[in-house]
């Protein structure tokens, strides 16, 4: 029943990665910590760890995937892929020291502000009276990509919570925007992910299906066998959503997990 879930959970992790740009890491934290709950002090720690492979495999994927116009928009961004992968290296060297309740404390505050954001400034749902050319540079500001890297890393949600409404207020569609998402993704996760498979929790990991690290290896390839099969296939076959709907689809999924993450903790 539990490998049925991991797969099944994969799936839905590859559904979002495509369409929303979320990596899996978005969903598979709230999973991994349920599975890992056993290990208590650890459980946090092991979830976000093992989002990071997840989110790698999965960005990598859909990235190489991606119509090469498309990618053209991240030319001249050597520094801002450098600084989120900085980012993305501090964020998970102190997600391995940290208090699981900072974690996931974190996680259900970084969720919170996401949706009032995107629910009270324009740009994202409704149109913006100062939307730029879409032609234009990516609307990521250089200064704030390291911590943009560190605190994904940190959560374990890739970053895309972030980068797909600054992306999305630079005046691209929704479609875009999370295509986009990925290879920024990939950009933290890369480096974090690696941080995480050699570092050791000082609490040990218990109840992990096979560990490495901080990195519960057997969970992340069972949910890697149910999502990587809906990205290339929804790579291939992208789904035609309108931009609106896209756009209410995308909050709705964040309040949905937001509303999961919360009762948990409650």
């Amino acid at each position: 029943m539990l490998l049925l879930v991991l797969f099944l959970i994969g799936v839905l992790t590859g559904l979002t990665t495509v369409l929303f740009g979320f990596g899996g890491g978005f969903v598979t934290v709230p999973v991994i910590v349920w599975l890992e709950a056993a290990d208590g002090s650890t459980a946090s720690t092991v979830a976000v760890a093992t989002s990071s492979l997840v989110m790698v495999v999965n960005a990598a994927v859909a990235t190489v995937a991606t119509p090469r116009p498309i990618l053209a928009r991240l030319r001249g961004s050597r520094p801002l892929l450098l600084l989120l992968a900085i980012g993305g290296v501090i964020g998970a060297a102190l997600a391995v020291r940290a208090p699981t309740t900072l974690i996931s404390w974190g996680f259900v505050l970084y969720l919170a502000l996401t949706v009032l954001d995107v629910l009270a400034r324009p740009g994202f749902l409704r149109p913006s009276p100062d939307v730029p050319d879409p032609g234009q540079e990516l609307a990521i500001p250089i200064p704030v990509a390291a911590p943009i890297g560190a605190i994904a890393s940190f959560l374990g949600v890739g970053g895309s919570v972030m980068t797909v409404p600054l992306l999305r207020r630079s005046g691209l569609r929704m479609s875009e925007a999370a295509t986009l998402a990925n290879p920024l993704t990939l950009a933290i996760s890369l480096p974090a992910c690696a941080t995480f498979l050699i570092a050791h929790h000082s609490s040990g990991v218990r109840t992990a299906l096979f560990s490495v690290g901080t990195v519960d290896l057997g969970a992340g390839l069972l949910l890697l066998l149910g999502a990587v099969p809906v990205v290339v296939l929804l790579r291939r076959r992208p789904p035609t959503i309108p931009d609106r709907a896209h756009a209410w689809g995308y909050l709705g999924l964040l309040i949905l997990v937001l509303a999961a993450s919360a009762a948990e903790l409650a």
